[in-house]
């Protein structure tokens, strides 16, 4: 059957929506590291482009966990001859470089020099998830019995001043080492980082005499920097954590017959594979025989369970729960969907948001600026004011150790990627903090019909007999000729008789009629089956049709007739049927104060009938892809910020042109994982204000934590000026306020 049955203008699927992102750090740490060079790019570029004969060795450096360990690697590694560029993933600490170098060594030996050891991975293996450090906890237990100590021989004079040097001395050492090494390898790169301003701090107390106010910060800080390197490890593995959800090994056929238990990475396309109930699916796959509900949460966010039968995509990671399944490998262990979606999202952690990129351009002048204050109040009141110099010195490195915009540079990161791993345990792909931030300013969102609010798959929803004496047989004779045909109409009509159990016919003569239909024999009888122009071309039609007809296609159906030589038989009528989930989803997007709009390449009648029947505002039918863009553009025009919902193939001008676009039924597909802004796993539409509602969450989180890091190191530094703060204390302040923008951004991950 023709596509004229369909109404409709066929849209342009020869074009995707493809934004080009430069990708940059996100400003993550292991530990309290604050830079001022936080908005280095993930992608450094050395060379204009890579030499033919450039390759890429990849190396794993577990000190590298955030922007301080990048910025000494990049400068450094940047004066070598042969690197042409670097590639630095912190969330797994892995190091990419292309050069022409003959060996890695020079590569490793310059990443030592820093203080650092480079591992070689080898080429093309995946990177590990970080181990979690282990480190002995008596060298810390040491430093706070030894500062505690110290403090309180001082208060009591219970000995002499060198007893009191030499406790805090053991307590700085054993505590404070890699402080110091940190700090001494960033001041040796200009590099004015949370351990250089606290080395600074630490030995200016000392020189001053005050012993064990600088053991008690520095243990203070130490244990601070434990707890924020805890906090910060939540955030970091929200997304890796999903990696543990596919099974090491699955059962895969042999070629004698036999069931072998293999490893999953060793396991090649198309291989047929068994699940029993209860495990996990070790790879994506279609199902080749068995019956089954899986519990797809992982990938789609799903909250029921979704039944499965042959021909339905599994995907790895999910769990088997009911029957038994046998099904083919459609992609490798590092081509999942899971795999996608975890490399996707650690795409999207380095992007960074509006909010993050103002924090690190503020922080390059607010550092430097901290400093220069700082020695300005321990020089100016002694030298000019005559006040006196222990005093002014005291409050400088006090300032110096409050004003530390740790809390700042590590509120953005940690809230983002808290952000995106919330969103894609709901089954949103969220391809950066630019998308995530910005989806609390839309104020209109265009839709496409087919398959966002309808399932994309037409039924048969009317059947009305035209003549009383064909009413027995006419249902067959349509699905025996309908079954001919692969337009999605006929195959309505024929799906619509299976379970109806009616005789089969054979059609002879069967012939396609462009543009209207098709006809064939049956028992030596002539019938057409098409639509409302075939039957005028007939000379066939009546009033009375004419009335038929345009009722139903008011409704938005699209109407196939029966005929034989003396005229229509029978009348059915196919619509695409509208997702529950929709009504939902407009609902609550109105709740938001998000104004609708539809945009279709079905009639006007159709558009306007699913708008009504799903509460849309406005609809627009007969559209052409520039159509839809034009329409985007007249919104824009209005002063709105639109967002437009797709396919990820189709719809790619409106889609490109939007300022964010959403890519349904995204699962195992690999163009609209990779094209879109944001991503939903599933077909379910509630999903987009679900988004919506955590980018309002996510924007007010990153608001209150600027808000109070600012107004909380404010408020010290005032009591600094005032004589009232202790170094100490300014540790409690600073690495305090850290903490609180740590969990604050971690609320993002609770369910």
């Amino acid at each position: 059957m023709s596509d004229s049955l369909h109404s409709h203008k066929p849209e342009d699927a020869s074009t995707s929506k493809l934004k080009p992102v430069t990708q940059h750090v996100h400003g993550g740490h292991g530990d309290a590291c604050c830079s001022s060079k936080a908005a280095t790019p993930a992608r450094v570029q050395l060379s204009e482009a890579p030499s033919a004969d450039a390759r890429l060795s990849s190396f794993r450096i577990e000190a590298m966990d955030c922007p301080t360990e990048q910025t000494l690697i990049q400068n450094k590694l940047g004066k070598l001859t042969g690197i042409q560029q670097l590639e630095f993933n912190l969330i797994n600490r892995v190091l990419g470089v292309t050069h022409n170098l003959a060996s890695t060594a020079p590569i490793i030996e310059a990443i030592k020099s820093l203080g650092m050891q480079a591992e070689p991975l080898e080429q093309g293996a995946a990177a590990p998830a970080p181990a979690p450090e282990k480190k002995p906890w008596w060298p810390l237990a040491l430093s706070g019995v030894g500062a505690l100590l110290a403090e309180v021989i001082h208060f009591t004079g219970a000995a002499p001043n060198w007893v009191v040097a030499v406790i805090a001395l053991i307590s700085i050492l054993s505590g404070g080492l890699g402080t110091y090494k940190k700090g001494w390898i960033a001041l040796k790169n200009l590099n004015l980082n949370i351990n250089a301003l606290m080395s600074i701090a630490v030995t200016g107390a000392i020189l001053i005499g005050q012993w064990p106010e600088a053991a008690m910060v520095m243990f203070l800080f130490t244990v601070a920097e434990l707890i924020e390197a805890k906090s910060l490890d939540r955030a970091r593995n929200a997304i890796s954590g999903l990696m543990q959800m596919t099974p090491e090994q699955a059962t895969v056929l042999q070629a004698d017959g036999s069931w072998v238990a293999q490893e999953v990475k060793t396991i090649e396309l198309g291989a047929r594979v068994r699940v029993r109930p209860g495990e996990r699916i070790g790879l994506d796959g279609e199902v080749l025989a068995g019956n089954s509900t899986i519990d797809q949460a992982p990938i789609t966010g799903e909250s029921l369970p979704v039944e499965k039968t042959v021909g339905d995509k599994v995907f790895a990671g999910t769990i088997n729960q009911a029957g038994s399944l046998e099904y083919a490998v459609t992609a490798t262990a590092n081509n999942s969907t899971l795999a996608r979606i975890i490399h996707a999202v650690e795409q999207a952690q380095g992007a960074r948001a509006p909010t993050q990129r103002f924090v690190d351009q503020f922080s390059k002048i607010y550092t430097p600026a901290v400093f220069i204050f700082a020695l300005a109040v321990a020089v100016i009141p002694p030298l000019f004011m005559g006040q006196l110099w222990f005093d002014w010195i005291y409050r400088a490195l006090v300032l110096l150790v409050v004003a530390c915009p740790c809390a700042l540079v590590i509120s953005t990161p940690v809230t983002i990627v808290s952000g995106l791993a919330a969103a894609a345990r709901k089954g949103i792909l969220v391809k950066g903090g630019v998308y995530l931030e910005g989806g609390y300013k839309l104020d209109y969102l265009a839709l496409d019909k087919t398959g966002t609010i309808t399932h994309g798959k037409p039924v048969q929803t009317d059947y009305l007999s035209l003549d009383p004496t064909a009413d027995a047989t006419a249902p067959a004779i349509a699905a025996a000729m309908a079954g001919r045909s692969d337009h999605p109409v006929s195959r309505a009509i024929a799906n619509a008789a299976v379970d109806k159990q009616f005789a089969p016919f054979s059609v002879d003569n069967f012939e396609a009629l462009g543009g209207r239909g098709v006809r064939g024999e049956i028992n030596g009888q002539l019938y057409h089956l098409g639509n409302h122009r075939l039957v005028e071309d007939l000379g066939l039609c009546s009033p009375e049709l004419e009335e038929k007809l345009f009722a139903l296609e008011k409704q938005g159906k699209s109407v196939v007739l029966l005929l034989d030589r003396s005229g229509p038989l029978a009348l059915f009528a196919v619509a695409d049927t509208v997702k529950e989930s929709s009504r939902e989803a407009i609902r609550q997007l109105h709740e938001l104060g998000i104004k609708t709009l539809m945009l279709t390449g079905d009639n006007v009648h159709t558009a306007q009938a699913i708008a009504t029947q799903v509460g849309i505002d406005q609809a627009q039918g007969d559209l052409l892809p520039t159509d839809k863009l034009q329409a985007i553009e007249a919104l824009y025009a209005k002063g709105h910020r639109v967002g437009m919902v797709g396919d990820g193939i189709n719809d790619a001008p409106a889609l490109a042109r939007s300022e964010i676009g959403f890519a349904m039924a995204a699962a195992g597909t690999d163009t609209a994982i990779e094209t879109a802004d944001v991503a939903l796993m599933d077909d379910d539409l509630r999903k987009i204000p679900a988004f919506i509602r955590l980018s309002r969450q996510t924007s007010s989180i990153l608001k209150q934590n600027i808000v109070l890091a600012l107004v909380i190191k404010a408020i010290f530094l005032g009591v600094t000026f005032a004589g009232l703060a202790t170094m100490w204390m300014a540790v409690f302040a600073d690495m305090g306020v850290s903490l609180l923008v740590v969990f604050n951004g971690l609320r993002l991950l609770r369910k």
